[in-house]
């Protein structure tokens, strides 16, 4: 079956088929966007929609405000009576009469009944009941029929009723217009009203109880307890005993490299020889010139060649008050150095150690090459220690405070120390070489111990310099305490500690946020005024509009100001 759509139109008559999932609102708006005066409604079997006589009474209606006249087509014994009650023509079919069914005694409501009995003699209806539904067209229906409108709200002008169904008749008794609610509509307002609360719930749970805060700062006599110890670090200790406390020593080992380029030389060439001749020159009583033993240095040019055998003068030759000398035979002498430049001419020697002698060579110096290489100086090595000396030993000493950590120990950072390093080179000095490379192996020691029995040292301390019925140790300072090592003897070590601890009345911060929770302010800093060395309370609320404190004890934070640390502890 088609849903709600036309079938066939005729002058003045148009035939609605309804589809048994229209609703009732459907059906009535397609009668009233039906352009015609007479509409006829084809029904489908088991139409619900219209077992009910509100329903009816709501499509009457609306055939009445929009001028109409509704026929409906069916032949459903359960509809029948709902349609004559309510005054509405029913047909078999579209070629049967309409016609307003009967509505037995039995069914009728008190008021129907007597409706009817004052209506008997009253026309029924304005449509010819002696023509077929089909026939009902603009030429068969009095122009006063189809222009006729019936008001339930309004007295006819002649004083008699129009003729309608015994329904209408009492519904205009009743009085006023009876509107067909829009269900759309009143579910959309619905929908929209229970947003809105739940909105303003949410709003008032965010407004009231998520967003509100307070702070409250407390302030107190607290002051600041300087502290200067010396604690014994022992890695045999059991205990704290004293200034001596148990403590544990790490160490890593790491191994550095450093590679220098060799910065000497060395000529690997061959040493150039030739022979000399000796002369001395004596002034004085000298009777004879002594020998030049083997091995001697002479000197040309900036040259040295030394003597390969000793040599002896001949007989004296005097002239005037000097008497010289000259040598028995020439004397074979050989470069000191290897090198081409010792290949030299003829010239005249001086003899290292002999002011007296002098030698000459009329030959040349031959047999001399050049054969330049690099070679390993001891300044090279030296180079590359100092540079791994000053190699960056922040990420080692941060490796020994996390194990430290790790093991739940405070790390004393100023017990770090670089061990003796063990030092090997890839070649030795005077050796030839590009570079050398210089690997060190160093071993990095730290202390560490449990920061309770330090903290037990610096509250021992403290204690004897405050009155501990009005004080106790608020901050013992270490975070920010400077500890310098002064001795380490194999596993243990000595350690200078400065530290500003802080002594004051002991507040217990939970259960102040307990006792003013859901206070006002005046109430909350009488309660906290309360405790000893309490001198100044400040609450404050966020946002604006809280005047209470939260009693969600999460909501409130509570500062207790402690004075400021300074090397003088005031």
């Amino acid at each position: 079956m088609s849903t709600g759509t036309n079938a066939a139109n005729n002058a003045g008559k148009e035939t609605i088929y309804v589809d048994v999932d229209d609703e009732i609102t459907a059906i009535i708006d397609k009668v009233r966007g039906s352009s015609q005066k007479i509409v006829a409604l084809v029904l489908p079997k088991r139409a619900t929609m219209l077992q009910s006589v509100v329903n009816m009474k709501l499509l009457k209606r609306t055939s009445e405000e929009a001028k109409k006249h509704l026929v409906l087509i069916t032949s459903e014994p359960g509809l029948l009576p709902l349609a004559g009650g309510v005054g509405l023509y029913v047909a078999k079919n579209l070629q049967s009469k309409p016609e307003i069914p009967e509505v037995p005694l039995g069914n009728r409501a008190p008021e129907d009944i007597e409706e009817a009995l004052s209506m008997e003699d009253e026309t029924p209806s304005q449509l010819d009941a002696s023509k077929p539904v089909g026939d009902l067209a603009a030429g068969s229906i009095p122009p006063s029929a189809v222009d006729e409108t019936i008001n339930l709200g309004d007295e006819p002008a002649n004083g008699v009723m129009p003729a309608t169904a015994a329904g209408a008749a009492a519904k205009a008794k009743k009085g006023g217009k009876f509107k067909v609610p829009n269900f759309n509509r009143f579910r959309l307002l619905l929908l929209c009203g229970g947003a809105g609360i739940i909105l303003l719930i949410i709003a008032w749970i965010v407004c009231f109880d998520v967003l509100p805060k307070s702070t409250i700062t407390v302030k107190t006599n607290a002051s600041n307890v300087v502290t200067n110890l010396n604690i014994t670090l022992s890695s045999t200790a059991t205990g704290v005993k004293g200034s001596t406390i148990p403590a544990q020593m790490q160490q890593t080992q790491k191994a550095l490299t450093q590679q220098v380029p060799a910065t000497g030389q060395k000529d690997n060439g061959t040493k150039a020889s030739g022979s000399v001749t000796f002369t001395a020159k004596e002034c004085g009583t000298v009777a004879q010139a002594p020998d030049v033993p083997a091995g001697t240095g002479i000197s040309a040019n900036g040259l040295t060649f030394i003597t390969q055998t000793a040599t002896s003068f001949g007989s004296p030759q005097i002239k005037g008050t000097c008497i010289n000398f000259t040598a028995l035979g020439a004397t074979p002498v050989v470069a000191q150095n290897n090198g081409a430049q010792y290949n030299i001419g003829s010239a005249t020697f001086t003899v290292a150690g002999r002011s007296d002698a002098s030698a000459t060579s009329s030959n040349t110096m031959t047999g001399g090459t050049s054969n330049i290489v690099k070679i390993v100086q001891e300044a090279d090595i030296d180079g590359a220690k100092q540079k791994l000396a000053t190699q960056d030993t922040a990420a080692i000493k941060q490796q020994l405070t996390s194990a430290f950590q790790n093991v739940g120990l405070f790390a004393i950072q100023s017990t770090f120390q670089t061990g003796a390093p063990n030092i090997t080179t890839t070649a030795n000095v005077g050796d030839q070489a590009d570079n050398v490379t210089v690997n060190e192996t160093v071993t990095y020691t730290m202390f560490g111990a449990k920061k309770q029995d330090l903290h037990q040292v610096v509250a021992d301390s403290v204690s004897k310099k405050i009155d501990t019925s009005k004080q106790v140790l608020l901050d013992d300072g270490l975070d920010s305490a400077t500890f310098t090592l002064q001795s380490q003897t194999g596993n243990n070590a000595v350690i200078a500690l400065q530290d500003t601890a802080i002594a004051g009345p002991d507040l217990k911060v939970d259960s102040l946020r307990k006792q003013v929770a859901g206070k006002k302010a005046s109430d909350a800093q009488s309660i906290i005024k309360s405790n000893p060395g309490v001198t100044d309370v400040n609450v404050s609320y966020s946002p604006f509009w809280v005047s209470a404190i939260p009693k969600n004890t999460s909501k409130i934070t509570i500062i207790i100001e402690k004075p400021s640390r300074n090397a003088a502890g005031s």
